[in-house]
């Protein structure tokens, strides 16, 4: 876990919105295919294996950006002082 949040950490925050915003929303016509999945999550109907994996491959974009932010925020480094 913590090798994870260092390449979370090292990572620029560019990255992850590029992803989100490209691949976490793809394809965007008629809406956003994340959030027809999160319709189908909420109403109950989200039940066949490949809306699972579609919604996981749309989501985790968005969760990395989501995870970025909260360690940007409040897991700053403290400045160095030579």
């Amino acid at each position: 876990m913590r090798h994870f949040l260092k390449y979370i950490d090292n990572t620029s925050i560019y990255l992850f919105l590029v992803a989100s915003l490209s691949l976490g929303l793809a394809p965007f016509v008629p809406i956003p295919h994340i959030v027809e999945k999160l319709m189908q999550l909420f109403s109950g109907s989200l039940n066949k294996g490949i809306d699972v994996f579609d919604l996981l491959f749309h989501g985790i974009p968005w969760l990395l950006l989501i995870t970025k932010v909260i360690r940007m925020l409040f897991y700053k480094k403290a400045p160095r002082t030579s």
